[in-house]
């Protein structure tokens, strides 16, 4: 069976476009906590980078991982979702 007949990969295509979507929102809901958090730290002149922060931040999130990501795997994720927060808010 071809596979953009094939009723099983189908359906996990969907799902996983669910979770894409869910993904897209779950970033543009960062980002727009990141700029209120932003916006703050400048009214109250608190730098807004904070390494040891986002450190901490990644070491709760390593804990809280069930798998199959890997540590690693988590690593880069958080590291490319820091990059991209601190590329869109400029």
């Amino acid at each position: 069976m071809a596979p953009d007949v094939d009723p099983t990969i189908a359906r996990l295509r969907a799902e996983i476009a669910e979770v894409d979507e869910a993904i897209l929102r779950a970033v543009n809901r960062r980002l727009g906590l990141v700029a209120e958090i932003r916006r703050h730290k400048e009214a109250t002149s608190v730098p807004f980078v904070q390494p040891d922060v986002e450190e901490r931040n990644l070491e709760a999130l390593g804990r809280k991982n069930p798998g199959p990501l890997s540590a690693e795997g988590l690593r880069r994720l958080y590291r490319e979702v820091l990059e991209l927060t601190k590329g869109e808010l400029g």
